[in-house]
């Protein structure tokens, strides 16, 4: 995302743990010589320069129930899995039928369509695997599998991507646009933090204020990034700028008005603060509410 101050403790936070996020995923992730093909389309949108936001969450989660950092790697690894297999399915050309992703050509032209969908497959399976076999045996596996099985699935990411495809080319309406970002995005945002909460041993209470507290800055993210696709350019965003209306896409934007969806996207983020701080909220969370609102020219 652009905009972001240099000097934004999320972003610093953000880099620090992608290291130790990449060593595992070059760990549980196949090379090419155990998997051939489907392992160079896997790693091709695995490894393809993304900012690790969603584990950094998980580890975030982690750290503010007072959890160990390793003990919620195996959960910060299964969510950026499924957030890779949704880029990769999301690009295809029976869906948005993108062209680039991070910069670089989406998988499909580079492997062909029939690889990038068994190598979106094969991420997603992997993301449960990691998930069962990388998380401490006294942590909650079942109920951790069952919430990014939730999220991910027909009433979350799954979910939220069908209602997008059916608004296309519709009236934009400001209800269903909630509904869609609810579900394909704010979902992976919310349970990002959940999962880190309960990997990291917190309290049901804690784990679902963090929860709550993803799903409005979840929410706030993908208004700025239909905003960005508005406002944006090709290099800035590394995917094709202007694209939602080109398609006819059913966005906030578009529903709202461009002034409105900046004011609901800084409510949703001051009021996700706000309820944070009363719980004791880190500072880093009031950093990742910067980092999703950047600074407009």
């Amino acid at each position: 995302m652009t905009g972001v101050a240099a000097g934004n403790a999320f972003e610093r936070y953000m880099v620090e743990s992608a290291t130790a996020v990449d060593a595992a995923l070059e760990r549980w992730v196949p090379a090419e010589d155990q998997a051939g093909p489907l392992a160079a389309a896997m790693r091709h949108i695995v490894f393809s320069g993304g900012k690790r936001l969603r584990p950094a969450l998980v580890l975030l989660g982690c750290e503010h129930v007072g959890g160990l950092r390793q003990d919620a790697l195996g959960a910060a690894a299964a969510v950026e899995l499924v957030h890779a297999y949704s880029l990769l399915h999301d690009d295809l050309p029976c869906m948005d039928d993108g062209t680039l992703r991070r910069g670089k050509p989406c998988a499909h032209i580079v492997y062909g369509e029939a690889m990038a969908v068994l190598a979106g497959d094969a991420l997603l399976t992997l993301a449960f695997e990691v998930l069962a076999r990388h998380t401490p045996p006294e942590r909650p596996v079942g109920a951790m599998i069952g919430a990014l099985a939730t999220a991910a699935g027909w009433g979350g990411m799954v979910g939220g991507q069908v209602a997008d495809l059916q608004g296309e080319g519709q009236e934009p309406e400001l209800e269903r646009v909630h509904a869609i970002h609810a579900g394909k995005t704010a979902a992976m945002i919310s349970v990002s933090l959940r999962l880190g909460a309960m990997a990291g041993g917190g309290r049901p209470p804690t784990v679902e204020l963090l929860a709550d507290v993803g799903r409005d800055l979840g929410l706030a993210f993908q208004i700025v990034d239909d905003l960005l696709d508005v406002e944006g350019t090709t290099a800035e965003l590394g995917k094709q700028a202007g694209a939602d209306a080109q398609r006819s896409k059913m966005t906030w934007p578009a529903a709202a008005g461009v002034s409105a969806s900046w004011r609901d996207a800084r409510e949703l983020v001051d009021g996700a603060l706000q309820r944070s701080a009363r719980a004791g909220g880190p500072e880093l969370l009031a950093a990742l509410g910067a980092f999703i609102l950047p600074r407009r020219s």
